[in-house]
């Protein structure tokens, strides 16, 4: 079989017992293929083949001798934690660890350059904390086949990650209650289960999930051909990434296996378009499930149920794994991210009708979607280290928390601010060093347009920068900056992979910065651009100044804009304030965790139509401002100073009043960063009662009128 590892495939094992029969429901269809749906999978593997989704004989052989390196490797790697545990020469001779594989490779998908899952399972005595992520990792690290070596204990599913001659390998390590593993060790038996933690279930449950779907379909050849095709669509049109809250590899193939089971005589090209036909119409949250979910009050696991576990009641797109115990495998979608999903099926499924009826061809339907096209304003999470290795760390700590910050925009908008994360990475070839950028579109829930509707998402962004700031790893030089950019700001290294940009980025210079805040269409950059900000600090010589780097590393990497009105629909504009810094604060500090919320309100006010005297000054040096830590004193003659220019409006039109004063506190907001935002702690800000709720207070002393805000601590 083309996803199993030969060398420790282990005997040909039944299915075991289950409650129920294969899918919650009969077939839909027993209809055969006709000789047009013979024809068009007959495109559509020639389509497939064309794309380079089959890897060649020589890349496979290379795979299967890498598995067998390693399946030794964990063999002797036994045999020396028995010698010394001091156990007899009988057991030393009998020690064994066997190897088995799982995901893309098990299921045979896998393409060119994939990486391999693989799981280790060893003897009782042999844990994972003490000899898994100590001897073993010591051992790899020793050999001259292994590189990017990173052991990640603390992952919900501990494994240990690194490439064996080039080919990307994910470990996991599963102890079972057994002195010896068999070489015949038969992982689908629930006796595996026993007295092993919730880690270990998981590590155990990526083979056993792969299994059960190989034996659920009804053909395993076609649902490898269709999984292979919609795993590529899903690639191409940016919804494939579990962790950024969209939906996996296991996903995918439960989703997949259940239209296989759904329509069992179907052949590939039927199967694509009856998976988009079914999924447009799916009632969610209703789960889909490949057969009844199993209990074992034996064991004690708990299994997915909304009656009984009130967390499996929030989620929104339920895929249920078929081996006990049953999770959901989508877990991570967000009502954000179910709305693109639902949105490329609805895409699917028109292009398919179109195939359907020759009026369109196979390469219509995996046309890359047009992220930067498809909103017109971003969010950008930079990421920049002081080297590769810093950066992987650095970067997977990120990646993994991204959908929080997704979630917490939901929860802070009441779901009415959605995004779209992209689960591509980018960074800039030509500057010559370890950094790297995610972007999210940013989008107004549909049906939802309300002039004069504010959201301030300063909270969120200063919430999801403490979180991160919480990194236990974390090294001087590992720094975050949480910013926006407009859709014509994108930078054009983002674009290299097929999208075509329908319009360069206009640079605005110093000189422009009054125009840019009276016009609204205008984009004003104050902070230096990533070219010259990473070339300061990383190719200046050694006895530059030290402040210079401080500053440097703070700088976003993306282009920046102290302020800018940013534009959603016709009557939408967000006022985001943007500025950037380490989570963990400046180096000099002894308090870590204080952030840069480095988002400010997203609001409808049209500030184009402000007088050009009432428009807030701009700092020129927000980074120095944030450097130079001003005592509080300064910080409050500045705002009475900016408060004089609307003092004759707080008696006056209160309407006109909120619109000046939103955009002035946008202002003061960003020029207290000094307070909200260095490296000094802050106790306020670690009370219900925020910072900037506080400065705001001082804008509204005298004037009695009601709170502008709509966003809640």
């Amino acid at each position: 079989m083309a996803g199993s590892f030969v060398a420790v495939r282990g005997k040909p094992r039944s299915s075991p017992k289950r409650s129920g029969g294969g899918g919650a429901d009969p077939p839909l269809s027993l209809a055969m293929p006709t000789v047009a749906d013979l024809h068009k999978t007959a495109e559509l593997e020639k389509f497939l083949v064309e794309a380079g989704l089959y890897e060649g004989e020589e890349e496979s052989a290379k795979r299967e001798e890498v598995l067998r390196e390693i399946d030794q490797i964990v063999k002797e790697w036994v045999k020396k934690v028995t010698i010394q545990k001091g156990y007899s020469e009988q057991m030393v001779k009998e020690a064994n660890a066997v190897l088995f594989t799982f995901g893309s490779y098990r299921l045979g998908v896998h393409g060119p350059g994939a990486d391999i899952d693989a799981l280790c399972i060893g003897p009782s005595y042999v844990k994972r904390e003490e000899e898994f992520f100590v001897m073993l990792y010591g051992a790899l690290s020793e050999m001259e086949e292994v590189t990017e070596l990173q052991p990640v204990p603390d992952a919900h599913v501990p494994v240990m990650k690194f490439k064996f001659r080039g080919l990307p390998i994910d470990l996991l390590y599963a102890s079972v209650s057994l002195p010896v593993i068999p070489p015949d060790f038969d992982i689908s038996q629930g006796s595996v289960l026993c007295d092993v933690d919730e880690a270990t279930v998981r590590s155990l449950n990526g083979c056993r999930v792969a299994d059960q779907i190989l034996r659920l379909v009804p053909n395993a050849e076609i649902f490898r051909k269709t999984l292979r095709c919609l795993k590529y669509w899903a690639q191409r049109r940016g919804v494939y990434s579990n962790v950024t809250g969209l939906l996996g590899g296991v996903s995918w193939a439960l989703l997949v296996a259940r239209v296989c089971q759904l329509y069992p005589n179907a052949v590939p090209s039927m199967l694509v378009s009856r998976f988009f036909r079914v999924f447009t119409q799916w009632q969610w949250p209703n789960p889909v499930m490949l057969c009844a979910i199993e209990n074992d009050d034996n064991l004690g696991f708990a299994v997915w149920d909304p009656r009984k576990n009130p967390r499996d009641r929030s989620h929104v797109m339920p895929i249920i794994t078929p081996a006990y115990p049953c999770m959901n495998s989508s877990y991570n979608v967000s009502t954000s991210t179910l709305r693109v999903i639902m949105e490329q099926f609805q895409f699917g499924n028109k292009i398919c009708q179109e195939i359907e009826l020759n009026k369109a061809s196979w390469s219509s339907l995996f046309e890359p979607f047009q992220f930067f096209e498809a909103y017109t304003r971003y969010l950008v999470v930079d990421i920049v280290a002081d080297d590769d290795d810093d950066l992987r760390l650095w970067k997977g700590w990120i990646e993994s928390r991204l959908r929080q910050l997704t979630l917490k925009i939901e929860r802070d908008t009441k779901g009415m601010l959605q995004c779209h994360p992209n689960p591509c990475e980018y960074a800039d070839p030509s500057i010559q060093c370890a950094h790297c950028a995610f972007y999210m579109g940013l989008s107004r829930k549909e049906g939802m347009k309300i002039r004069g509707q504010k959201f301030d998402i300063r909270g969120t962004v200063d919430e999801f920068m403490h979180e991160i700031g919480m990194y236990t790893q974390w090294k001087s030089g590992m720094d975050l900056a949480v910013t926006h950019v407009r859709k014509k700001e994108i930078p054009l290294y983002v674009f290299e992979q097929g999208c075509q940009k329908t319009r360069p980025p206009t640079p605005i210079c110093a000189e422009q910065q009054d125009q840019s805040d009276k016009n609204d269409s205008e984009v004003c950059t104050t902070t230096a651009s990533l070219v010259g900000q990473l070339k300061r600090k990383y190719h200046s010589v050694g006895g530059a100044d030290v402040d210079s780097f401080k500053s440097v590393r703070r700088a976003s990497v993306s282009p920046a804009c102290e302020e800018a009105s940013i534009q959603l629909h016709d009557d939408a504009n967000f006022g985001l304030t943007n500025c950037s810094t380490s989570p963990h604060g400046s180096e000099g500090s002894t308090v870590s965790g204080n952030s840069c919320a480095a988002v400010g309100t997203i609001g409808l006010v049209d500030e184009t139509s402000l007088p050009g005297c009432l428009m807030p000054n701009v700092e020129n040096d927000p980074i120095r401002t944030i450097l130079e830590q001003a005592p509080s004193e300064s910080v409050v003659e500045k705002d009475e100073r900016k408060l004089e220019g609307i003092e004759s409006l707080a008696s006056s039109n209160c309407t006109e009043f909120m619109e000046v004063a939103e955009v002035v506190a946008g202002t003061i907001l960003t020029e207290n960063g000094d307070i909200r935002l260095s490296g000094h702690e802050d106790k306020r800000s670690s009370g219900i009662e925020k910072p900037w709720k506080l400065k705001y207070e001082v804008l509204r002393q005298g004037s009695g009128v009601m709170d502008l805000w709509l966003w809640e601590d």
